[in-house]
């Protein structure tokens, strides 16, 4: 039987203690909290929980686990670790994470939009990187026998790539991952993917591909870019119809100090046939690498941490 009890204060299974909410997602909700160790020892984590009304539901009870499941596969720098997964006292589930203290790129945008200020374009390109960086050991994940076993992210939108204000950039949230060696779930009223982010084959039915998620890459960099949405609408019906159609207007022709090189990438990966697009993340991250390599200014973690800093003061 499930009970919502979460509250802060609250201590799961005995050995995690809430502190309080830090996000909210369609299935989910992140806290703050503290495991508690030997010799009164805590540490700050991350939990996962599944909103109360949803406990009760085998499908996302399935996705759930599902996500812990691979989320323990993947061990990257750029993807945010799992530390744990179990069921509390009263049989429901939680999935233990690192925390990120920072903020997520969408925030790291908007904080630039509030200062009135552009954001750096080679920090993108930098952030870019490490993005592709997580997404390429995913994708070129094998298993215990040495076979492929390749996982498709199925997500990456700005809310699920986090800045660590250490100036780390992290992959997070493989809750709509699909595992090659699993069958595909689906929930009806579950949103398999913000529409807004999807590639234009995933919203005519297609399945995903390490190219779809390599679209998403190209949403992300072209919005914090131009720090405008890329396929805004009213609802997802009108949402699906603008992806479907794919039509990116020129990075260029909003924002012209970018140089044409690194535009030529984020159009390569928005392309809408998937077929003209990267062949891999690691194809898209060497050809980032090429542009970061002739800049007379370096974006290494300092500049990112110092940016991520600035932009968490801003959004106080």
């Amino acid at each position: 039987m499930t009970t919502d009890l979460d509250a802060p204060g609250r201590t799961i299974a005995g050995k995690y203690q809430l502190v309080s909410p830090v996000g909210r997602g369609g299935m989910a909700v992140v806290w703050r909290a503290e495991a508690i160790l030997a010799q009164g020892f805590r540490r700050a984590v991350a939990i996962k929980r599944i909103e109360p009304t949803l406990r009760g539901s085998p499908e996302v009870v399935a996705m759930f686990v599902e996500e812990a499941r691979v989320g323990s596969l993947l061990r990257h720098p750029n993807i945010v670790t799992v530390l744990d997964f179990g069921v509390d006292e009263h049989g429901d589930y939680y999935l233990v994470t690192e925390l990120i203290e920072g903020l997520h790129l969408g925030n790291w945008v908007n904080a630039h939009v509030l200062s009135k200020t552009e954001t750096p374009w080679e920090l993108v390109a930098a952030i870019g990187m490490e993005i592709l960086r997580g997404l390429d050991a995913a994708h070129c994940r094998v298993d215990q026998s040495g076979k492929p076993a390749p996982v498709l992210h199925r997500d990456v939108t700005p809310p699920n790539i986090l800045l660590d204000e250490l100036g780390v950039v992290k992959l997070a949230d493989f809750g709509l991952a699909r595992a090659m060696d699993r069958g595909r779930m689906t929930r009806a009223n579950v949103v398999k993917g913000k529409v807004s982010y999807l590639a234009p084959e995933l919203v005519q039915g297609h399945s995903p591909s390490v190219q779809s998620d390599l679209f998403g890459v190209g949403i992300v960099l072209w919005e914090a870019l131009t720090m405008q949405r890329l396929f805004a609408a009213e609802n997802d019906v009108a949402a699906a119809l603008l992806v479907r159609d794919a039509r990116v207007p020129l990075i260029g022709m909003k924002r012209p100090n970018v140089p044409l090189t690194f535009a030529r990438v984020v159009h390569r990966a928005l392309e809408r046939d998937p077929a003209r697009r990267f062949a891999s993340a690691g194809e898209m991250l060497e050809a980032l690498r090429d542009l970061l390599r002739v800049l007379p200014t370096t974006t290494d973690a300092t500049r990112l941490r110092e940016s991520v800093r600035r932009a968490m003061a801003t959004a106080r």
